[in-house]
């Protein structure tokens, strides 16, 4: 079942790059007491994640933070050493690149993604939250494209 507005996150855990490599930070530990954007892609380095979603977050990360927002979440279904090397590549050091590489957190939040038809296996769905102090109060899916779950779209619902 897929997560809806009101929701409180469930529990788990995801991978960001600390000083010494990969490290594990629980959704508790990332989410509680604080107002945060997350946003998922399918894929990093993927064209329309790479040339649209990600940018656009990094571009207006400072108008997001503007409006109360303690921290901007990358999601992608890929390692932590992918998550980082994108991240640098694309210059988000503002955001913080979590990776869920089995993809156990995406499950537990109901937005899989299947695109074995392109090689990628289960993936995340693109979308974008606004959650505060672990409840949803913005959710944009898109099944095509990049405008619900976009960096305006999440100014325009802040």
């Amino acid at each position: 079942m897929t997560v809806q507005v009101g929701d409180k996150l469930p529990a788990g855990s995801l991978n960001v790059m600390g000083a010494e490599g990969p490290q594990q930070a629980t959704i508790s530990e990332l989410f509680d007491g604080k107002k945060v954007v997350m946003f998922a892609v399918p894929g990093a380095f993927t064209p329309g994640c790479s040339m649209t979603h990600l940018p656009g977050f990094v571009v207006n990360a400072d108008k997001i933070k503007a409006n109360g927002v303690d921290s901007i979440i990358c999601l992608s279904v890929n390692d932590a050493f992918v998550m980082s090397a994108w991240g640098k590549a694309q210059n988000a050091e503002a955001l913080i690149m979590a990776a869920d590489g089995s993809g156990d957190y995406t499950k537990a939040l109901g937005l899989v993604l299947d695109a074995s038809n392109f090689g990628m296996g289960e993936r995340s769905q693109r979308y974008a939250m606004i959650v505060d102090n672990g409840e949803i109060t913005y959710l944009g899916v898109d099944a095509k494209g990049i405008e619900a779950s976009a960096a305006d779209a999440v100014l325009a619902a802040l």
